[in-house]
């Protein structure tokens, strides 16, 4: 019978000897056939890959200690990381991801970002990979579309596809993804409506989805998402009014809206609400006149309301406002005198150009 403090050794010891003796062979097999599906000429970093130990200084590649298995894949084009230093570059790799990287089924986090090169589609496989919580695949050239299952990711919290060229709708499943706190679909091919019940998604701090072909109007239910802190929609082609709800949301400091084919008139409780600091309405069609509800709270870093059809007075109330950084109300169709002191002090003519009849510091005395 072997003695007790030896077997209370071996147990200590156990996962020791796993990291020690490398990761498990179907998950060097995987990395390798990952490895062999891409191509970075200029910093070496996938010479590290080599050895029996995956889990032992291969670059990038992070391993579960207690199983032995890869948990981790972390390859970002821009890096301070000492190689990148010496070489005195950002990142360069071409090629796809490999479906093989499915295999690695104790993947936790997967950042292939910023390369600039990669192609191909987003294996569909991944939402194969339930205990996935980091999905970062920005600044390359992927293509496609998101897997429609990939709502299947009930641990996701980061989703980051920014800065390719995915194309399709997005996905109706997405809504499923019960832990996302960070949702970034911004500059893609992306087509169709938002989800009519993304609000399901109560996790959720950063929503955005700039720069696509997305049309159809804001979901109402974004409102219900009570975390939601920034909402970028910009550079769509989305119509419609803004949900009301939008200005009662108790987190949201940061909504840009510009350079959609938006309508109808601006809520009084987006301009009302304190927690309010940055708002892009900007080239879109709002109509009406601008509600007089600035306060001592209201606390503006950005207010651009520029190129719409805005017209009546300039509030007066802004004066009163705690501050207001930049402030652009050109090009709508204002009339009248534009109200003296702060914030009117500091600002130039360009704020309150070509309007229909505004006047007064900075523009010409009436």
């Amino acid at each position: 019978m072997a003695h007790p403090l030896l077997l209370i050794a071996t147990v200590i010891l156990a996962p020791a000897i796993i990291t020690v003796n490398g990761c498990s062979p179907s998950d060097k097999a995987s990395l390798l056939a990952f490895k062999a599906a891409l191509s970075e000429p200029y910093l070496g970093i996938f010479k590290t890959w080599s050895g029996d130990n995956c889990c032992l200084n291969w670059y990038g590649v992070s391993c579960d200690a207690t199983a032995g298995r890869v948990s981790d894949i972390n390859l970002r084009g821009e890096s301070e990381d000492p190689i990148f230093e010496k070489a005195g570059r950002s990142g360069y790799m071409t090629g796809k991801i490999s479906p093989e990287i499915c295999k690695l089924d104790h993947l936790t986090t997967l950042v292939v970002a910023d390369w600039k090169a990669i192609s191909g589609e987003i294996p569909p496989c991944i939402t194969s990979l339930s205990n996935l919580r980091i999905l970062d695949l920005i600044g390359n050239r992927i293509s496609g579309e998101i897997p429609a299952d990939i709502g299947k990711l009930q641990r996701l919290t980061v989703l980051n596809l920014a800065d390719n060229t995915i194309s399709g709708k997005i996905p109706a499943s997405i809504v499923n993804l019960a832990s996302l706190k960070h949702l970034d679909l911004s500059n893609n091919q992306l087509t169709g409506q938002i989800p009519n019940d993304i609000g399901k998604l109560a996790m959720m701090s950063r929503a955005l989805m700039s720069r696509n072909q997305l049309t159809g109007p804001i979901p109402s239910s974004i409102a219900s998402i009570y975390r939601l802190a920034d909402l970028d929609l910009s550079g769509n082609r989305l119509s419609g009014s803004i949900p009301s709800g939008l200005g009662q949301m108790p987190v949201l400091s940061i909504l840009n809206l510009d350079s959609n084919s938006f309508s109808g008139q601006i809520p009084s409780s987006l301009l009302s609400n304190p927690g309010m600091g940055i708002l892009n309405l900007s080239r879109n069609g709002f109509e009406g006149t601008i509600p007089d509800v600035f306060g001592s709270k209201s606390y503006f870093m950005v207010l651009d309301l520029s190129y719409n059809n805005l017209k009546g007075r300039v509030p007066a109330s802004l004066s009163s406002a705690k501050y207001i950084g930049h402030l652009d109300l050109s090009h709508n169709h204002l009339c009248g005198t534009i109200p003296m002191g702060s914030p009117f002090d500091h600002l130039e003519a360009s704020s309150f150009s070509n309007n229909d009849c505004l006047c007064g510091n900075p523009l010409k005395t009436c």
